[in-house]
């Protein structure tokens, strides 16, 4: 068993004798850039990929950390709504190399890849329609996980719904949301209404203002966080991943995400977003107009340090 975690989490969540603890019951464990006290940007590409391989058979990836809030054993900022998804087949092996990638980054020696690649013949056959895994990296300067965003985006002809924990958003993702929204698109947005970062919320608050009067349809999810990560389109498309919609997830941190088109997934995904839904309140113009200056003022000044949210 191997475990690679961010090394911001030696900062706030994991406790400090975890890896030495893991190491002891034979688990390999290496922390993916730990913050050390240098001026360096590198310590801006975080590790924010989640991805369990077993057996190179099975993979899963999604929003779920490995913490009580994320299965609701413990309240943080009530009700924890998140996503994940389960591949089985050929679409593993991108896993399998993506996690591998990761950890050889995190080492002095190339790995033996093929130690863990699944002959093709050994897998499982897809059920129909297209799988792809996807990863992104800040190294490549090809911003993957908002191509697909805006590829669903600039597709769709009926609908699009989403769930992000977050609205911190550029200019180019911001046009394209309003764009299908004015192509007659029924565009959807559920965002937390229970906050994990007052910050973050406060800056969200200021892009509703660029998004409902134009047609956007914004919803926050009452009972509490939303952390999910998920776009589905038209009955025809969709991805879960990590990807959040703001800068440091777009172009900064190391993602990852599943991208199906045709395939029977798609339907569960829109049954999540529309039962998630349910539990939700719509955000309107006149719930802009009523919003407090001094908080909007307070969101238009953290908009100035949107790239380092």
């Amino acid at each position: 068993m191997r475990f690679l975690y961010d090394g911001t989490c030696t900062l706030s969540r994991l406790p400090i004798h975890y890896p030495r603890q893991l190491l002891a019951y034979g688990i390999q464990c290496r922390v993916f850039s730990p913050i050390r006290p240098a001026l360096s940007t590198y310590q801006n590409n975080r590790d924010h990929r989640k991805i369990v391989v077993i057996d190179g058979q099975t993979a899963f990836t999604g929003g779920v950390n490995l913490a009580d809030e994320y299965i609701n054993e413990k309240e943080r900022f009530g009700h924890w709504k998140d996503t994940g998804i389960m591949l089985q087949g050929e679409a593993v092996t991108s896993f399998t190399m993506m996690f591998l990638q990761m950890w050889d980054l995190t080492g002095m020696s190339p790995e033996a890849y093929q130690r863990y690649i699944v002959p093709r013949e050994q897998l499982t056959r897809p059920v129909a329609g297209y799988v792809m895994p996807y990863g992104d990296s800040p190294l490549d300067h090809e911003q993957v996980g908002e191509m697909v965003y805006m590829d669903i985006l600039n597709c769709a002809k009926k609908y699009v719904h989403i769930c992000t924990p977050y609205l911190i958003l550029d200019h180019e993702m911001v046009t394209a949301l309003r764009f299908a929204a004015k192509r007659g698109v029924e565009v959807q947005l559920i965002l937390p209404h229970i906050p994990d970062k007052q910050y973050a919320y406060l800056e969200a608050r200021i892009f509703y203002e660029e998004l409902i009067p134009y047609g956007v349809e914004v919803y926050e999810y009452t009972p509490g966080f939303v952390h999910a990560k998920s776009f589905v389109s038209d009955d025809r498309c969709c991805t879960v991943g990590t990807v959040n919609l703001d800068f440091r997830s777009l172009y900064l941190h190391f993602e990852c995400g599943v991208y199906a088109a045709d395939h029977p997934v798609v339907a569960d995904v829109e049954r999540d977003f529309q039962e998630t839904l349910r539990s939700c309140q719509r955000i309107t113009v006149e719930d802009l107009k009523n919003y407090s200056n001094f908080r909007r003022a307070l969101g238009y000044i953290l908009r100035v340090m949107a790239p380092q949210m």
